[in-house]
Order: structure tokens, then C-alpha cells, then sequence
């Protein structure tokens, strides 16, 4: 099976909850979607925001391949953010980038004033083209390049 490419949209503070217990995390309207994903799939997050009701961000905040076929139904009933989760193996070395260098570069964005509205869905594919930029700007700059 061919490997796809995927970015997950939530607040800064959910993607690093996520990433801090290793899982990639969705809302129960993206549950279908999160089980479709195939092991090694990659998935980059886009953080519109620092929280629910936080400052505006606009960064990618993490990325990384999705690590196993078991989707985990939602946790603590208590809790008002019950995501579907799905084992992933983030980039440790990645950092958070803004989107503005590449919204001209990206098929995501490209020429599409409104393509925010797509990300309404929570969690859409993209290219392995757009998923390769934003992993190459989120990468940190090595002795070599400085």
C-alpha cells in the first residue's frame, strides 16, 4: 500500500499533548479518516493557535509517521476533549514554522485565498509535495548550513 500524506489541524497545546505521549490525536469526526491512515503514513500538524481561546499562531507544530494500525477510542469520559488516537513517531528534531513561507508554495494554499476553509475538517490529505516542504522548513539548521 502506497504511503499517504496527512495534516491534522488543533491547537499548539493538543498537538504537544499528543506528541508529548507519542500518539496522533483527532476529534470523533475524524475518526474514519484516522483509522484509513496506513502505517508509516506521514502527518504534519498545523496549529491555527496556541490554545481554544489563545493568542493566533498560524504554525506547523509537529510532524511525524504514523507508527502502528490500532486506532484507541476516546480516554477519560471526564475530560471535554475525547480524541481518537492512533500510535505516532514524531520528529524530536522538527520545529515549529510559520505557514506564511510557503503559502505560495504549497498545493494546499497556492493561489487559494480562502484555503483555510478546508481545514474545517480537522484532518485532510495533502501531497507528498507539501508534506516534503513543510518537513524541509521545519527541519533544523545543521552545523553545515549555518
Amino acid at each position: 500500500m502506497a504511503i499517504r500524506f496527512w495534516l491534522g489541524v488543533a491547537q499548539r497545546e493538543q498537538v504537544l499533548r499528543g506528541v508529548h505521549m507519542g500518539m496522533a490525536q483527532v476529534s470523533v469526526a475524524a475518526r474514519d479518516t484516522l483509522a484509513g491512515m496506513g502505517e508509516a503514513d506521514g502527518i504534519v500538524y498545523y496549529s491555527p493557535k496556541t490554545a481554544f481561546e489563545g493568542e493566533s499562531l498560524r504554525e506547523f507544530t509537529a510532524i511525524g509517521r504514523i507508527a502502528d494500525a490500532a486506532v484507541w477510542p476516546p480516554g477519560d469520559p471526564g475530560n471535554e476533549f475525547r480524541p481518537w488516537r492512533r500510535r505516532t513517531d514524531y520528529d524530536s528534531d522538527a520545529v515549529a514554522t510559520s505557514i506564511r513561507p510557503l503559502l505560495s508554495v504549497l498545493e494546499l494554499t497556492r493561489g487559494d485565498p480562502n484555503w483555510g476553509y478546508q481545514l474545517r475538517r480537522g484532518l485532510l490529505e495533502i501531497s507528498r509535495h507539501d508534506f516534503d516542504m513543510i518537513r524541509q522548513q521545519m527541519r533544523r539548521p545543521s552545523a553545515d548550513d549555518l
